[in-house]
């Protein structure tokens, strides 16, 4: 059984919330709310919970000014938000868990059932080390956190040159450094990359355009060569939008 708290400004939403829990989530006793910033400070260190559920937009800060505040600390977060915005997306790149309002049942008992698993603090720490740094970044400078097979890797996205899939996984190629490989479809990172100046020109391809060297038209297909010299393969139904895109830069 994990012993949790609600912490949320509005009370109907953090009613509310609570119920979805109790109701859909067995397994979690909820010991406590609180409504701030300064209210969930202070009944986290009286209570000593094994997860938080934290609302991200309060009157008195945000929930990560909460979790800086109480550095060190040994309990689960699971971030909820009503918005999706630029703190979404630093979620996703870090790789933590968060909820949208109005909560959804399923959403909530897969972030439960993670938040139960033995995932070691020192990943959590890491983790949530690269969300507070991508929060204070430009966005063109967003670390994002990759999962190999026996460790985890924060990388700034600006040194990737190009990701190749091999059906559920995911090369990703460097500039300066070696290779990794992550069990993780490319489809996933081409949604988080795409607003980064990344382009997906096959279907086993995506690369950084601030990589790109030169465009080769052949009969036999078309390639697109990387600064790296890595030669990168169009696809017919992709070329159009590619040059497009060309035409786009050189503006």
């Amino acid at each position: 059984m994990l012993r949790a708290i609600v912490v949320d400004d509005i009370e109907t939403i953090r009613k509310k919330n609570t119920a979805i829990i109790k109701a859909t989530c067995p397994n979690i006793s909820i010991i406590g709310e609180a409504d701030s910033v300064e209210s969930g400070i202070k009944i986290i260190r009286q209570l000593s919970p094994d997860l938080v559920f934290l609302d991200v937009e309060m009157p008195d800060g945000t929930g990560f000014d909460l979790l800086q505040k109480l550095k060190p600390f040994n309990f689960k977060v699971i971030f909820i938000t009503g918005y999706e915005d630029f703190a979404v997306k630093a979620f996703r790149f870090s790789a933590i868990d968060y909820l949208l309002k109005p909560l959804d049942s399923d959403d909530l008992i897969e972030a439960v059932k993670k938040a139960e698993s033995s995932l070691s603090k020192e990943v959590f720490d890491m983790k949530l080390s690269n969300l507070f740094a991508n929060l204070e970044r430009p966005k063109n400078l967003q670390n994002l956190i990759l999962k190999t097979a026996d460790r985890i890797y924060s990388v700034n996205i600006q040194d990737i040159v190009n990701c190749e899939s091999d059906k559920n996984y995911t090369t990703f190629h460097f500039i300066n450094a070696p290779k990794l490989v992550v069990s993780t479809n490319l489809k996933e990172y081409e949604t988080l990359l795409n607003p980064y100046n990344f382009f997906r020109t096959h279907q086993s391809h995506l690369i950084n355009m601030s990589y790109f060297d030169h465009f080769i038209k052949t009969e036999g297909g078309n390639t697109i060569v990387m600064k790296n010299k890595t030669a990168i393969p169009l696809s017919v139904r992709k070329k159009e939008e590619f040059l497009v895109l060309l035409e786009n830069l050189q503006v």
